[in-house]
């Protein structure tokens, strides 16, 4: 209903009756008809007379009333007046005063009282006054966002109209939108009406001039309020950019003040201005609320990790660390995602939960990967990866990962460069570079971890000696400060590991050569440069001066790494464009020490290796003959060369393993459609053949994947996600592609942000038709047994024909099948010539008629396999002829060798197959050592609190069922020489996962002990790990021994912190044990390699969390009954359980991530401890103390945000492959705990415990990693907050409202008023 301005009204204001009087009259004119109060039609009314047909001081002082008497709503009529009064306070400087009087007054009176109504219209005319929702593109969503919006318009409009009425301004910053932002001098000249009226008497311009300073006045008097700060708090983290825009403007007037005369007056004011606004980012509430989760979220460990001893526990806040890395070197584990990026995300989580500094950060990295190096000072015998990945990670990931965080940094801030600490080479250092040099001066006080393994003695010679010489050259004044070069001179002492780490940071642009001068960086025992007696010249610099590589040279290349990115390169370009005898040899060199040890250029190296695995069609190339045939010989160099167990795992530390795949499959296709001729085999036995450069790459190509395991089995566990598919890793090479094509280095990926495929198309499985249909194969003959032979299908035709091949070779030299071996020379190729020992050319002949291709040999051989298993059986084939068909296969063709483990493995499950006597006639025996491997295994077990029985000969029979006798009885047979590491690395995994699958890894492990004496330990090792997948029981106790060897032993009132808990405890300080010695290995490390195993994954979540609630509950109980005088407070008690609680869950967070990933960190958050929650538990008898119940909640809400953070990360953006279901997953946990406090859930446990673990969360959350908030429901963060209330947690609410983003800006708003 429209609103017609009283005549009664003008003549009282005539009158100077009241203006409350007149208000209070207005107010009973108006609510008979039917308008809400506050009215938004009569404050429309009153502002539209009083700009300016009645701009008359009573109808001020009235409008002052009405809004006194909530009449009219401040925000309405404030807003209304805004649009008007500001773009016209030049020619009505009578009104801008007496506007900004009532701003002073009402800017933060805010009152929800009101009907709906009049909410949405005041809401609409606010909005359309101002022109929020285009000036910070996003709509109005209720009366509170409205507020918080008008409230920073106003104090951008009013700075904004003091420097315009000062003569300055700022074009680079977007000004308000609509007639606000029209301050124009056009306005300061022109009445509303548009006529020329100017007003000249002094009286009006000095008020123009006292304007512009009150109204940077009304500014300083309102931000001095908690209020204000909340509001502008509200729009610094949910619109960042628009608050930078404020700071940008008091930024300009601060520079200004000194150079304009009119600012130099409101100096204090703008100080006092600025001040105010400077507090919004570190404002903190001061409500009164509990002070207990503060204290619990804010506690720290007691010692800084910069003043510990390297052993000592004070360092297990990173644990996560040395856990990571120490995970990381799992053979059986391949990373699909680059451990640099991993690592990169865990620096920034570690930081923020520990709340530590970037010197503490980056000392306690380098402290973990130097304990991971010294770990392995003594290698261990077997088929794992060894020193060459530790180091890889020390020298070359953990650089890598400290490089993404110092671009960040330069992102976030680009003028950092322009101040701080500049180095030699006129750089400019920020924070985070100043922390990475004092982290590396700081190393030099961990000299127990500094001392280099044999191995590597001379590099860290060489990079001393480096040193050395760059300080002589540089004191003697000569030209040429980086002249000196490692290989120019040589120490026989004086280099560590320190000096390794300062080079490969200074190769990598971290840091500059002045880390040469640091104190104390050369020892005394390093001699004078005038000692130094000249070495032999570095073969790389003969290499680059173009000397043609002989075999000498190249042997020597090979050895030695290079130490230049542009010698790699000019290698690539040789592998890729040489002559046919450079291509090979350049491609071995280039997989040889410039790789395993080439730390300071290795992700160069990785990255032209990989490439090459992948040349590129050359011009003018046309025909079907495929390219890669030409590259035959380089082909098979590079990957004989990138095949052994220690460059595999350096391929997947640097993440590059979807691309290996990828490069491997059209090699696989080409090689496999080949059929060979008598033109194709070798000549010599040194050239590759067809079937021999297939084989190296089918094998590579499966060793990505477990290919003999079911699918359903591949998803139980492991690393940081599911187990590897072909598929999978093609979908991840497809998106890193469409990521770099669509954001070109948005997010920097090692050693990924150099790669430049082949092709940037995406790569399919389907455009490989020959892989696909043997991909199929061997999944349908894992699922299902075979049909029998007939002689109308070709497969089968092949199969007869394979077979005759096989009985003919047997027929002629059965004697020699096993005993006419001789060792293979050290070739960069492995030849044509036998796996096994036995010749090849009997075979070969018998198939010179009937030459088949790889694919169609590998499509028949479950056939093969399907018939002489079968022969067996029934008796008609001896066991001897049986492993000696198998290796006759083999031999013809190596790639057999995938699909024969893949169909032994499967029929090793079905459990079709009668048992056969391991007895030394049929079959081989395990009796000579298998009583000393089992009696190791027990003691092995009991050394680590494992005591469960395991599988024992006894006094029956030895048997195994026919296809693991057959399976173990092959192996064994094969030769261990380095040119066979890329055989028996396909059946080791395969052999160790039929063993722990069953009840008979003695028997195979004593098999294997017998033929290699010197990987016993290793073999009992693994055989130990079997139990762990048989037994639920043993997983519980190697789970607490973790537990206790970290934290001491809950039983043990003096272990809560001794020298023998700590990471030390946990992971040891060494893992090799000398031959002859019962082997001993530390109980994090047991876990580490036996957590996949694990066939009841959620069995291990919730005794992690089991383990962390009660190893929280009893430290508290004991701290509280402590008599010592520390804790005679409750808050020192408090505070020193709370340490130990952070200790527990981030152990039990570290665990749970490396045994499931993300998908047991999912179920940990919607089933675990919801459930826990949910349940009953029986409890010891005793009466639990309240800071025991507390604890326990915090110690959960811990490990739960702390293992969220490992595999989503922290901030709004996350270089980890699982941020995107972040937001799903916090939700739903979320809205359980909504619906707990809304009273629709009961639960089972203690309030106490449940209150803590609400509050703690969340304040976890809101302190560590806000970005997850936005992720929430606004709905959800309402309840939340709500409840938080009702516990008096007011702090918390406004903490978690404040983050939420857009949609909860107006609940904060709503609240504002309990703010004092």
């Amino acid at each position: 209903m429209e609103i017609q301005f009283p005549v009664e009204l003008e003549k009282e204001l005539e009158r100077e009756v009241s203006p409350l009087v007149s208000a209070m009259g207005m107010g009973k004119g108006v609510g008979p008809r039917g308008s809400e109060i506050p009215s938004p039609e009569l404050a429309q009314l009153i502002v539209s007379h009083l700009c300016f047909r009645h701009n008359h001081p009573s109808l001020w002082k009235f409008l002052h009333s009405a809004l006194s008497s909530r009449l009219l709503s401040p925000i309405h009529v404030l807003a209304l007046l805004t649009s008007r009064v500001i773009p016209q306070r030049c020619s009505q400087p009578e009104a801008y005063r007496l506007y900004l009087e009532l701003l002073s007054r009402y800017a933060l009176s805010f009152d929800l009282s009101m009907p709906d109504t009049s909410k949405l219209k005041i809401l609409e005319s606010v909005d359309a006054e101002l022109q929020l929702s285009q000036t910070y593109g996003a709509p109005v969503r209720d009366l509170g966002h409205a507020f918080v919006l008008f409230f920073f318009n106003i104090v951008t409009c009013l700075i904004d109209s003091s420097l315009d009425d000062w003569g300055l301004q700022i074009t680079s910053l977007d000004k308000p939108g609509g007639a606000v932002a029209s301050m124009d001098h056009q306005h300061m000249d022109i009445d509303s009406y548009g006529s020329y009226q100017i007003e000249r008497n002094e009286h009006h311009q000095q008020m123009r001039q006292k304007n512009s300073f009150m109204a940077i006045e009304v500014l300083e008097r309102l931000t001095e309020s908690t209020k204000a700060i909340v509001l502008l708090r509200l729009v610094y983290l949910n619109m960042p950019e628009k608050f930078d825009g404020l700071i940008q403007r008091l930024q300009f007037l601060e520079a200004d003040k000194l150079i304009f005369s009119n600012l130099k007056s409101a100096n204090q004011l703008l100080e006092r201005l600025s001040a105010n606004v400077k507090k919004v980012p570190s404002f903190k509430y001061q409500l009164k609320n509990q002070q207990l989760i503060r204290m619990l979220v804010n506690v720290r460990s007691n010692n800084p990790v910069s003043c510990c001893n390297f052993g000592s526990s004070s360092s297990s806040c990173w644990v996560p660390f040395d856990i990571f890395m120490e995970n990381a070197m799992d053979g059986k584990q391949l990373l699909i995602k680059s451990a640099i990026v991993i690592l990169t995300e865990k620096i920034y989580t570690l930081k923020v939960y520990n709340q530590a500094s970037w010197q503490e950060t980056f000392l306690a990295l380098w402290l973990s990967a130097l304990r991971l190096v010294q770990r392995e000072r003594d290698p261990p015998e077997g088929p794992i990866p060894h020193l060459e990945a530790r180091l890889c990670v020390l020298l070359s990931i953990v650089p890598l990962a400290i490089a993404n965080v110092l671009e960040d940094e330069a992102k976030l801030h680009p003028s950092v460069q322009e101040s701080g600490y500049n180095g030699m080479d006129g750089k400019g250092y920020g924070e985070r570079n100043l922390a990475l040099i004092s982290s590396l001066q700081l190393l030099g006080n961990f000299s127990g971890l500094l001392c280099p393994p044999a191995s590597i003695t001379t590099a860290a010679n060489r990079a001393a000696a480096k040193a050395a010489s760059f300080i002589s050259i540089s004191k003697n004044g000569k030209d040429g400060l980086g002249s000196g070069t490692p290989t120019d001179s040589f120490l026989d002492n004086g280099g560590n590991m320190r000096h390794l780490i300062v080079e490969a940071c200074i190769s990598r642009n971290l840091i500059d050569t002045s880390a040469y001068f640091w104190p104390g960086y050369l020892s005394s025992s390093v001699v004078s440069l005038s000692d130094i007696t000249p070495s032999q010249k570095s073969p790389w610099s003969t290499f680059m001066e173009g000397a043609p590589l002989t075999d000498s040279l190249a042997d020597l290349l090979f050895t030695t790494p290079a130490s230049s990115l542009a010698e790699i390169e000019r290698l690539y370009h040789i592998a890729l464009n040489g002559s046919a005898d450079e291509r090979p040899i350049a491609a071995k060199i280039l997989c040889g020490a410039s790789l395993s040890r080439g730390w300071n250029i290795q992700e160069h190296v990785v990255n032209f290796v990989v490439k090459l695995l992948s040349p590129l069609v050359p011009p003018g190339h046309i025909g079907p003959r495929s390219h890669l045939i030409d590259h035959m010989r380089m082909l098979s160099a590079i990957l004989f060369g990138a095949s052994s167990v220690d460059t595999v795992h350096i391929l997947s530390l640097h993440g590059v393993i979807p691309e290996v795949a990828a490069s491997l499959m059209p090699l696989c296709e080409t090689f496999g459609s080949l059929t060979p001729t008598s033109g194709n085999k070798s000549k010599t036995g040194d050239e590759p053949s067809i079937y021999m450069v297939f084989s190296l790459a089918f094998l590579f190509l499966l060793r990505l994947w477990k290919f003999y395991r079911p699918p359903i089995e591949q998803f139980p566990a492991g690393g940081m996600g599911p187990e590897l598919t072909l598929e999978y890793l093609l979908l991840l090479r497809n998106s890193r592609i469409v990521n770099q094509n669509a954001c070109a280095q948005d997010v920097k990926d090692g050693s990924m942000e150099q790669l430049r495929f082949a092709s940037d198309k995406p790569v399919y499985i389907d455009y490989y038709p020959k892989l696909r249909a043997w991909y199929c194969q061997n999944g349908s003959c894992i699922a299902s047994t075979l049909p029998g032979l007939c002689s109308g299908n070709p497969v089968h035709q092949v199969a007869n024909k394979i077979l005759s091949m096989i009985y003919l070779k047997m027929t002629k030299s059965v004697a020699s099948s096993c005993n006419s071996s001789t060792p293979s020379g050290n070739s960069s190729t492995p030849s044509s010539s036998n796996v096994c020992g036995s010749p090849v050319n009997g075979g070969e002949d018998a198939c010179q008629t009937h030459m088949l291709s790889a694919w169609e040999v590998l499509e028949a051989v479950p056939f093969v396999l399907e018939a002489i298993l079968t022969a067996c059986d029934h008796g008609t084939l001896s066991s001897r002829d049986l492993i000696t068909g198998l290796r006759d296969l083999i031999d013809f063709l190596p790639a057999s060798l995938a699909v024969i483990t893949s169909y032994l493995s499967a029929e090793i499950t079905r459990g079709l197959w009668k048992p056969v006597p391991m007895n030394g006639t049929d079959w081989p025996s395990p009796a000579a050592t298998l009583l000393s491997v089992e009696s190791e295994m027990k003691e092995l077990l009991a050394s680590v609190g494992v005591h469960v029985p395991i599988w024992s000969s006894g006094a029956s029979p030895l048997m195994l069922p026919l296809p693991v006798a057959a399976f173990v009885s092959l192996t064994i047979t094969f030769k261990l020489t380095k040119n066979l590491e890329y055989i028996h690395a396909v059946v080791g995994p395969a052999l160790e996962n039929c063993a722990s699958a069953c009840a008979w890894p003695t028997i195979i492990g004593s098999l294997w002990a017998q033929k290699v004496r010197r990987w016993h330990n290793f073999i009992v090792v693994s055989c130990s790990r079997s139990v762990f997948g048989q037994s639920k029981e043993a997983v519980v106790q190697i789970l607490r021994s973790c537990f206790t060897s970290y934290l001491g032993s809950l039983h043990n009132s003096n272990s809560l912190s001794t020298k023998q808990n700590g990471i030390d405890g946990l992971l040891g300080n060494i893992i090799a044990t000398p031959p002859g010695v019962c082997p001993f290995i530390a109980p994090g490390i047991f876990y580490l390699r036996s957590c996949r195993l694990m066939p009841d994954i959620r069995h291990v979540n919730d005794m992690i969390v089991e383990l962390v609630t009660e190893y929280a509950r009893e430290s508290a109980a004991r701290w509280a009954s402590s008599d010592t005088p520390r804790v005679q407070s409750s808050q020192a008690s408090l505070s020193l359980a709370a340490v130990r609680a952070k200790e527990v869950a981030t152990l039990g967070a570290s665990l749970l991530c490396v045994s499931g990933g993300f998908l047991l960190v999912q179920e940990l958050y919607r089933e675990t401890i919801p459930t826990w929650f949910l349940s009953l538990k029986e409890e010891k008898p005793g009466k639990v103390s309240a800071l025991a119940r507390i604890i326990e909640g915090y110690a959960m809400a811990y490990m739960l945000v702390l293992s969220g953070s490992f595999v989503w990360g922290v901030g709004d953006k996350s270089r980890l492959h699982s941020f995107s279901r972040r937001g799903r997953i916090i939700g739903i946990h979320m809205n359980f705990l909504a619906r707990v406090l809304e009273g629709n859930i009961l639960l089972c446990c203690d309030p106490l415990t449940w209150k803590a673990y609400v509050c703690c969360l969340v304040s976890l959350v809101v302190s560590c990693a806000p970005a997850w908030i936005q992720e929430v429901k606004p709905e959800t963060l309402q309840t939340l907050a709500s409840g938080l209330r009702g516990w008096h947690e007011c702090e918390l609410a406004f903490s978690l409202l404040e983050r939420g983003g857009i949609s909860t800006i107006g609940f904060v708003a709503e609240l504002i008023d309990m703010i004092n």
